[in-house]
């Protein structure tokens, strides 16, 4: 048991300073992360024009779906090494990183085999509008297979980061991302000899992208001596440990039915969409590139907060959990915020490198101008569940995070679609997140800060 009492050491370094060292490159490996897909997402408006756009944005939630269980495991993995890093524990974090690989690999065959056989009634089960329905079922079917390779990425870049170590996923995203946007256009347009793929063309240069990317990290790892490398002192664990599993399955499992509530909920969100046809279905995947891109600084805080905090329990240093969640909120309004008044500032422009038909940009624009600034309160509660996930408290935080995105937003979607149409779906996101906000503010202050922090 540990106590929230004792005092800070003198000689420690201003908190503020470490969280930036942490987060900035997880800021930026995070937007690269994200940039794979933007590329691609801008080579097929620009060169194939919208109804290419259209087909790859009506797989966005199916994918979210798929991964959502690798957000949750990886997420829970990472507690589990922060504390066992903090606790100078190396071979308790590489017990943890075989068990956790190991389970996303085997998740990984069962989507590539089940999920690519049945990709088309599953998007036409979506609605999918039939215009783009051949284009958007051969992209999500690649995508399907690639799923083993996807799954072992984002756990990987997740897990390393465990350790403190945001600089080899920083690397690693950057290789991934500029392997996509040389490969993309080529094979889009035949360059070089190259097949010419078209709306594949995305799918196919990301699975290569991420096999180069795995490669050059599997190298680094091994050259650099990384305490989570696949060498000799890894092969043992190389298996599925139970005891470890459900460790962080208890962590990562409801953070993980809470992603999968969120993509149930955009899958809803998207079938209300594709109602109004494939020009909404073009607007809602550009309008949530860009949001995605304002979110990254919320959620890389939210990351930053939640390993910080694992790493102070297992050091005993849990005096330090408090500063971690204040430093963060104002991180968040600072950082967050700044992006939301550059969106707001130069949202045609931006919608302008997705978009080429002029209707689509303005409809785009109305939306994004709904939701943005949401950002903020998300981050602000995704701050505070992160510290508490630190901690093992997981039930609460994730329940609410279900409750607001399950029981606000999608009826709001709906009720609110009948009387303003688009705009009206779009409003439901600050609603939800505002909700999400009061609700987690009220379990951290009257629950969570009255509770024994204990190591896991």
């Amino acid at each position: 048991m540990t106590s929230r009492s004792a005092a800070v050491p003198a000689h420690a370094p201003p908190l503020w300073k470490g969280y930036l060292a942490f987060l900035v490159p997880m800021i930026i490996s995070n937007i690269l992360q994200a940039l794979s897909g933007t590329i691609n997402n801008v080579y097929l408006g620009q060169m194939l024009g919208v109804q290419a756009m259209a087909a790859v944005s009506a797989f966005f939630p199916v994918l979210f779906f798929l991964i959502a269980f690798m957000i949750g495991l990886g997420a829970g993995a990472s507690v589990l090494i922060g504390q066992a890093w903090g606790a100078k524990e190396p071979e308790r974090v590489r017990a943890i990183t075989g068990t956790t690989l190991m389970v996303g690999l085997y998740a990984g065959l069962v989507v590539a085999v089940f999920g690519g056989t049945f990709t088309e009634p599953l998007l036409r089960a979506l609605d999918t509008p039939a215009d783009i329905l051949p284009d958007a079922v051969a992209y999500a079917r690649i995508s399907m297979v690639a799923a083993p390779g996807i799954f072992l990425f984002l756990l990987v870049t997740s897990m390393v980061r465990g350790v403190g170590d945001t600089k080899t996923p920083l690397k690693t995203l950057l290789i991934s991302t500029l392997v996509g946007l040389v490969v993309t256009p080529a094979l889009i347009q035949g360059w070089l000899g190259l097949p010419r793929l078209g709306v594949v063309a995305g799918a196919w240069a990301s699975v290569l992208s991420f096999l180069v990317a795995m490669a050059w990290t599997a190298w680094h790892l091994l050259q650099v001596n990384h305490p989570m490398a696949p060498n000799a002192h890894m092969r043992p664990h190389w298996r599925v440990d139970r005891s470890i599993l459900v460790k962080v399955l208890r962590i990562g499992l409801p953070t993980g039915l809470a992603m999968i509530t969120i993509s149930l909920a955009e899958i809803a969100v998207l079938f209300l969409v594709n109602r109004f046809g494939s020009q909404a279905t073009a607007a809602y995947g550009a309008v949530n590139q860009i949001v995605s891109y304002v979110q990254f600084p919320a959620i890389s805080i939210a990351i930053t907060a939640s390993i910080l905090g694992a790493q102070a329990i297992g050091a005993g240093r849990t005096h330090q959990l408090g500063a971690i969640v204040r430093t963060g909120i104002v991180m968040n309004l600072v950082l967050t915020g700044a992006l939301v008044l550059l969106g707001y500032a130069f949202s045609r422009s931006v919608l302008g490198l997705f978009i080429t038909d002029p209707a689509v940009v303005e409809l785009a624009q109305t939306l994004l101008h709904i939701m943005l600034w949401s950002s903020v309160v998300m981050g602000m509660s995704m701050v505070l569940s992160g510290l508490m996930r630190a901690s093992g408290v997981v039930f609460w935080p994730t329940a609410i995070s279900m409750l607001a995105i399950g029981a606000v937003e999608v009826p709001v979607a709906w009720l609110l679609s009948l009387h303003y149409g688009l705009n009206g779906i779009w409003a439901s996101y600050p609603v939800a997140f505002t909700v999400m906000l009061g609700l987690q503010t009220a379990y951290y202050r009257l629950v969570w800060r009255h509770k024994t922090i204990r190591r896991l």
